[in-house]
């Protein structure tokens, strides 16, 4: 042992874990000598206490390496000297169990510490001045201090991390059985594989063990997520970055990559199959055709319904590639294709789509809807056109109609935001002018239809600067004139109903159908007004989106009035209503026709009531009727001789359920709630109106648009891009499912609450 005139060499952190650890204690059936190491344990005690201050000051000065998990990586300083404790661990301090006593520091440490090693061990006092530590797992006992002789707790360690431990070591045989569990604590202490002993202890990392088919899961999982080409599993930078990351791991190529995905898709369709098979009603289809450069059509087809929570879902369930896009049987064949592969004959209630068709395209749709379905109205309630596309042509052809004006807006805006100088001059002169308006200029996006009107509605209002722009800037030329201005505002008017309307299709939620009737007949009503005009270029323009609006309303308009029926805040009365403001002296004959076709259709959801699916059983007075129960109750029924008790409700059946339609009309209208979940009111209603309830999910679950929410301001077709127009057509269609799906399985489905205010 040095003296204190002994100069000490500056000692590594090596060589301090050695100083501190280097007397380990030996379990008690090994200690045939234990008085005989009492010195030796007290001259190592001396030592450390009397070169305490020597030796932290020493690591301060040394540069040394911190070890984290199995690799070395290099550090110039060191942790206060608080944080030290034997065995040159960094560690927190951890609340203690009342129950478990633990050990005690050092004598001038400044506060006590916890070694790793106590998350496994235990403190117990055997006697007086004497103390063991006890393993959690195996319950044996190791020598830990003997009065004021405290040793170290390297024997404590390797009896965990060497598998001395039996339990620990059955774990660890576990684990290799399930390579993501988490290993032991002690993992990294100088454990059966030889690796380095840490010295400083760092914050605990999941470890998971290396798996090669789980990587190429996620590297499929990644491809189909971000649209990543398949070939980039063969692009050299890719190979050398996953060389380097993990160097046990064989790359894929394209082939295997390509396999991968589809399977991938293939589980995720499996899953979804069972969701459409458990899908209590009908199921509505949209199809949104993209062209491509080889001349052949990807129809997107897209399901939405409502499940046995009344929750509504959209899923893209098909691309199917159309040699001949253009050809009246392309739609037709996309569905009967895609009810072919998951099964849905007979559950068909609708189809949207995304572009105006011929009339025999859509005899075509309609004569398939009547074959595979021959309810719903014998395929009346087609929906011929997608709002969307809808409004954003009209949008286009009204830019068309003053493209000269709107050219001189965007020249006039061009110029003042693409000169920082320019830019400055024109807020100087707003300022002084005091214009109150607090829209700021953009530029717009030709293919976003909605950026080009908010151009242009916030020109207008900043139509006096621009004007004295012209009169102080000689390089300003060619400024709107007070006649530009005018039809841009006039413009303005009725692009601001349309926009209005497609901002509801953005919503991050799915609305119901019944929200769109409110909308189109507000439309048709303020074109109809506006038509008549004395000003001329105001009348031009609104026949101009009233002819094209009006193809749509023809085409949706009995559907839309029936799912409005179906809100219990409007029933008939608004359909009534807004027929009257319409169609003048007319409006009866039209509001006959939803008479009509709302009683036809009851009528035929009473005729063939939909089958209970696997997954769906009706509930009666808050409980479920398994299968089970339902056969035991047909048995106890015919025990008591009622069988024809079914004939007569059969019988009966048809004037009773006509009631009920009759009855959810003649009642009151509720209060009208602005945000009112209409879904989840028939949701609890189901059990006063159990066949009309059913009828509702289905009419308001029918969708008004094809296209997502990205694209209701698209005013350019959807092309499939050409890497994927070199892929097969199976390939396409799994990874953009899968894509689909993947994304949307972690979305919050939970339901809205119903806002009322007066109880239902």
């Amino acid at each position: 042992m040095a003296t204190p005139e002994t100069p000490v060499t500056p000692a590594t952190p090596t060589e301090n874990h050695e100083m501190v650890h280097e007397q380990e204690m030996i379990p008690e059936h090994e200690m045939g000598h234990e008085h005989d190491m009492s010195h030796e344990l007290d001259m190592s005690h001396e030592h450390e206490m009397g070169h305490e201050h020597e030796m932290m000051h020493e690591h301060e000065m040394v540069e040394h390496e911190i070890v984290l998990g199995n690799e070395m990586v290099p550090g110039n300083g060191m942790v206060q000297d608080y944080e030290m404790i034997p065995g040159n661990e960094m560690v927190l301090a951890e609340p203690q169990p009342n129950n478990v006593e633990t050990p005690e520091t050092q004598p001038g440490k400044h506060r006590k510490k916890k070694s790793i090693v106590w998350e496994h061990f235990t403190i117990e006092n055997v006697a007086v001045g004497t103390r063991r530590a006890q393993c959690k797992k195996c319950k044996q006992s190791f020598a830990y201090s003997t009065g004021s002789k405290v040793a170290g707790t390297s024997h404590l360690k390797r009896h965990i991390a060497k598998g001395s431990c039996p339990v620990v070591l059955r774990n660890q045989q576990n684990d290799q059985l399930t390579p993501y569990s988490t290993p032991s604590k002690m993992t990294g202490y100088g454990g059966g594989n030889g690796a380095p002993k840490r010295r400083y202890r760092t914050a605990s990392t999941p470890y998971v063990a290396f798996d090669p088919d789980r990587c190429r899961q996620e590297i499929s999982k990644m491809i189909i997520i971000h649209d990543y080409p398949l070939h980039m599993v063969e692009h050299a930078g890719f190979l050398t970055f996953v060389q380097n990351l993990q160097p046990r791991f064989d790359m894929v190529s394209f082939n295997t990559v390509q396999g991968d995905c589809v399977a991938t898709y293939l589980r995720e369709k499996q899953a979804i199959q069972k969701v459409i098979e458990g899908v209590p009603g009908w199921i509505c289809l949209t199809l949104d055709m993209w062209s491509s450069h080889h001349t052949v059509g990807y129809v997107f087809i897209t399901g939405q319904y409502v499940d046995s929570e009344w929750k509504i879902h959209r899923k893209i369930l098909n691309v199917i590639m159309e040699p001949y896009p253009d050809s009246e049987t392309a739609f037709s064949h996309a569905v009967a294709a895609c009810l072919s592969d998951w099964s849905m004959e007979g559950k068909l209630f609708s189809v949207t789509i995304n572009q105006p068709l011929g009339d025999a395209a859509i005899d075509n749709l309609r004569a398939l809807l009547s074959v595979k379905n021959p309810l719903v109205l014998h395929g009346q309630l087609l929906v011929g056109n997608c709002l969307a596309r809808t409004l954003g042509s009209i949008a286009q052809d009204a830019f068309k109609v003053v493209q000269g004006t709107v050219k001189k807006v965007r020249d006039s805006v061009k110029y003042v935001k693409t000169s920082e100088s320019h830019e400055e001059k024109f807020i100087e002169l707003k300022q002084q002018l005091q214009v109150p308006s607090t829209k700021m200029l953009t530029l717009d996006d030709r293919t976003q239809w909605n950026t080009t009107y908010e151009m242009l509605l916030a020109a207008t209002e900043l139509k006096e600067v621009f004007s004295c722009l012209d009169a102080l800037d000689p390089d300003f030329k060619d400024a709107p004139s007070l006649e530009d201005w005018k039809q841009v505002e006039t413009l303005c008017t009725y692009l601001k109903i349309f926009f209005d309307t497609a901002n509801l299709l953005t919503a991050p939620s799915i609305p119901t159908t019944n929200t769109f009737f409110h909308e189109a007949w507000k439309i048709q009503l303020e074109l109809a007004r506006a038509a008549t005009s004395e000003d001329p270029f105001t009348s031009s323009l609104t026949k101009m989106m009233q002819e094209m609006f009006d193809n749509y309303w023809k085409s949706c308009c009995l559907m839309l009035a029936i799912a409005v029926v179906m809100d219990p805040r409007f029933k008939m009365k608004l359909v009534e209503f807004s027929f009257s403001k319409i169609y003048g002296e007319e409006a009866a004959a039209y509001v006959k026709t939803v008479e009509e076709g709302i009683h036809e259709l009851f009528n035929e959801y009473v005729a063939l009531p939909l089958p209970l699916t696997p997954t769906y059983v009706e509930e009666v007075n808050g409980s479920a009727m398994t299968q089970e129960d339902g056969q035991g109750l047909d048995a106890s029924c015919n025990r008591l001789g009622l069988t024809d008790f079914d004939v007569y409700i059969m019988e009966t059946s048809s004037q009773q359920s006509r009631s009920e339609l009759d009855q959810y009309l003649e009642e009151s209208l509720l209060p009208r709630v602005h945000e009112f979940d209409v879904v989840g009111w028939w949701k609890l209603n189901r059990m006063k109106y159990p066949t009309l309830s059913k009828m509702a999910r289905d009419i308001l679950s029918v969708p008004v648009s094809t296209v997502t929410a990205d694209s209701i301001f698209s005013t350019v077709s959807k092309e499939m891009d050409h890497y994927r127009c070199s892929l097969r057509p199976e390939t396409v269609e799994a990874l953009i499912c899968a894509k689909d799906w993947l994304q949307n399985a972690s979305i919050d489905t939970s339901p809205v609450p119903i806002k009322m205010e007066v109880p239902i």
